[in-house]
């Protein structure tokens, strides 16, 4: 699965997703799987919104294989293909990935200007990467 629009003025799920995409996406990643009925009432408590629009969006995130649906008892039931922490890592790695095949040095750069104010647990993580791959293994 692969996101095409990344929003890097935006935060948290919306950086992948547009605004109801990521409320369905939250509403899904934080429970069991949901007909659209349901995902429709858990909205509903913060804003009005149509059956049919949450439908809609649901069966393109279905379309995108973000989502999996399946029947019982003549009820669709949505779930997440992947967990939150899986799509997060997969599009953070495609992106980061995309951007060293573009940008090259610059990235690299940018990203080691950026560790000054990194958590140092984060530092000896990369320290030990770096270790890995002077010694060949990745």
């Amino acid at each position: 699965m692969s996101i095409k629009n990344f929003r890097y003025d935006k935060v948290g799920l919306n950086r992948f997703f547009g605004p109801l995409e990521a409320k369905i996406m939250d509403i899904l990643w934080n429970g069991n799987e949901k007909s659209i009925k349901e995902v429709q009432q858990l909205i509903e408590k913060e804003r009005s919104i149509n059956f049919n629009t949450v439908m809609t969006v649901m069966n393109r995130l279905v379309e995108k294989k973000i989502l999996e649906k399946r029947v019982e008892r003549r009820t669709s039931l949505y779930k997440p293909i992947k967990t939150k922490t899986e799509f997060i890592d997969e599009q953070s790695k495609k992106l980061t990935e995309n951007l060293l095949d573009e940008f090259g040095e610059m990235i690299v750069n940018h990203m080691l200007d950026s560790l000054e104010d990194v958590n140092p647990n984060l530092l000896d993580k990369l320290e030990q990467k770096l270790e890995q791959l002077k010694k060949g293994n990745k």
